[in-house]
């Protein structure tokens, strides 16, 4: 049964023109996103926030699956159905936040590791019965621009700690959805990107083998190989594609179901061309490559609702709009047109 449903179950999140939303947020992130909007961070507010995106109807067209928070996938709608049933019906599959943050590392201060492995097994297991499909990690790799950091300490512990954690979800038949992320902080060059993305993606897959990780049964959620944010010199966004793509040929092994791009702080607009041209390139990729998206997902709708009852349905709109751009950007379709549309 294990790797029959490990792999549909990836190749369900990867379906064509779907992808995942991230509303994993803990509840110091969530409360940064509302503070600059008067909304109060609290567990009713999380939940009618959490509850407009699920009920938008016929989201199911656009999103495939949906990272919970552990707060989340306890909380039910309204009417008294569990979230989880709320996405099921809808035809998402539900999915879990398991790592527990960063912390600095040992023997590395200046850089941080993922904590979260300490009971992983029960938790998991535990999740596997509020209905949970598959699950996230999320390690942190910061580019100095001293040119001395990633350290290959960093890269290897966490390269570590995302193999074990992707071990355990398969051992709890929970697909992994493995994240890697190349931090868009600071002044680094997109050639200074590429080089830390290889050589991180390299490190994971290495670890990957060695914990018996099945690769048809787990997705990576990279982010894109993008200047830095502070970088006098950006690039275009074919550039970006090029070497996105460029890179993931470089390391990610043709086993793997599909990969599912974070947007990393990046504009809504951006992200969402940034995937398009990545999908609109001469030669097709080996896998598809999708959007696992938080913030440029979420940021319209989150404007747009600011905690007023009255704007659920504007808020709605602006959500099924941005699900709508990223899936036509599955596509190459993306276009100025599509994205004027909602306005």
């Amino acid at each position: 049964m294990g790797t029959t449903t490990l792999e549909g179950t990836a190749r369900d999140l990867v379906a064509p023109g779907k992808g995942i939303l991230a509303a994993d947020e803990s509840h110091a992130t969530i409360g940064r996103r509302f503070e600059p909007l008067g909304i109060a961070n609290n567990e009713e507010n999380r939940r009618r926030y959490r509850q407009m995106l699920f009920t938008t109807k016929g989201i199911g067209e656009f999103i495939s699956g949906v990272i919970l928070f552990d707060e989340t996938i306890r909380q039910a709608a309204d009417d008294a159905r569990p979230f989880v049933e709320v996405l099921v019906k809808e035809g998402i599959v539900p999915g879990i936040k398991v790592d527990r943050g960063t912390k600095p590392l040992a023997g590395s201060p200046a850089e941080q590791v993922t904590e979260g492995l300490d009971g992983l097994r029960e938790r998991l297991a535990d999740y596997k019965k509020l209905g949970a499909r598959f699950a996230k990690w999320r390690a942190v790799i910061a580019i100095g621009d001293d040119g001395r950091t990633p350290t290959p300490l960093a890269l290897e512990a966490n390269a570590s700690v995302l193999a074990r954690y992707a071990a355990l979800c398969q051992e709890a038949e929970i697909v992994p959805i493995v994240e890697p992320e190349v931090l868009m902080d600071g002044g680094h060059s997109l050639e200074r990107c590429f080089e830390v993305t290889e050589a991180t993606l390299h490190t994971v897959f290495d670890a990957l083998w060695e914990n018996k990780v099945l690769l048809e049964g787990m997705l990576l959620k990279p982010s894109m190989v993008l200047p830095g944010a502070a970088s006098a010199r950006q690039a275009p966004v074919e550039a970006v594609a090029q070497a996105t793509v460029r890179c993931l040929r470089r390391t990610v092994p043709a086993a793997v179901p599909g990969i599912v791009f974070l947007s990393g702080g990046q504009s809504d607009e951006l992200a969402t061309a940034h995937l398009n041209a990545m999908n609109r390139l001469p030669e097709p990729a080996f896998w598809p490559l999708s959007f696992s998206f938080a913030r440029a997902l979420q940021s319209a709708p989150l404007t747009t609702w600011a905690g007023d009852a009255t704007r659920v349905d504007d808020a709605q709109r602006a959500f099924r709009h941005r699900a709508h751009c990223n899936s036509a950007a599955r596509a190459g379709a993306y276009t100025a047109a599509l994205e004027r549309s909602a306005r």
